[in-house]
């Protein structure tokens, strides 16, 4: 074994080769980590950057906040009026309720709604709250429900609203009673029928406020129950 070039010694020329072909893949490397370093450092700005909200962005949208009515109604209430909102209970599930000039007089959360008639009474002239009961119409004593509306004083404002059954025990003097207070549905509720009513004691006309729909197994929305029901607007001060 010989070497082509006799001035060096062998394996000179086999050293040379490997060392001189390693500096450029070492510089290519230095290259190639500096300009990945250069791009990770210039995009991680740009997207701080692009996060960022303007100032003036954050003004707007507190100015723009919703503002809500009273009793969730769609739209506010003139001066002068009262805000109302009542709905009936869904089946024998999810109990009615009832808010007026935003405070909710009867509901679920508040644990003081009942099966039958839920009624409150409320002062027509300042919007106070006076009383407020549930009367069982399928098994309970219902001369409690004929004391209760014979003991309305003038000038109340009556919300009535159903749940689950508000008719089996419904007699013809709380049918009277309760037209007089202004429905035109009273002598029509009957079994698990669904009604919300806003009346008057002694109200000389038909209340607008009041909304009826009959138990019928082929339009019931749940299975034995029509589908709740929903009545809100707005009623004048002392108008009764």
């Amino acid at each position: 074994f010989t070497c082509s070039l006799a001035a060096r010694p062998c394996g000179v020329l086999s050293d040379l080769g490997p060392r001189s072909a390693g500096l450029p893949r070492f510089l290519a490397l230095i290259f190639a980590v500096v300009t990945m370093w250069i791009f990770i450092r210039s995009f991680s700005s740009f997207q701080v950057k692009t996060v960022r909200l303007p100032r003036w962005l954050g003004s707007v949208t507190k100015q723009t906040s919703v503002v809500k009515n009273k009793c969730g109604l769609s739209k506010p209430c003139p001066a002068n009026f009262f805000a109302f909102k009542i709905c009936s209970g869904a089946a024998n599930v999810v109990g009615p309720s009832m808010c007026f000039e935003n405070h909710v007089i009867m509901s679920p959360v508040k644990n003081n709604v009942g099966r039958g008639l839920n009624i409150a009474l409320v002062n027509g002239s300042t919007g106070m709250v006076q009383r407020q009961s549930s009367f069982d119409m399928y098994s309970g004593d219902t001369k409690f429900l004929v004391r209760f509306l014979r003991e309305i004083p003038e000038g109340t404002l009556v919300l009535v609203a159903s749940y689950d059954d508000p008719g089996t025990k419904m007699s013809d003097e709380i049918r009277t009673l309760l037209s007089n207070l202004g429905s035109s549905y009273a002598k029509e509720v009957g079994f698990r029928d669904s009604w919300v009513f806003l009346g008057a004691r002694d109200l000389k006309s038909k209340s607008p406020f009041e909304q009826y729909l009959k138990n019928n197994p082929n339009t019931n929305k749940y299975e034995g129950w029509p589908e709740l029901l929903e009545l809100e607007g707005c009623v004048p001060q002392k108008v009764f």
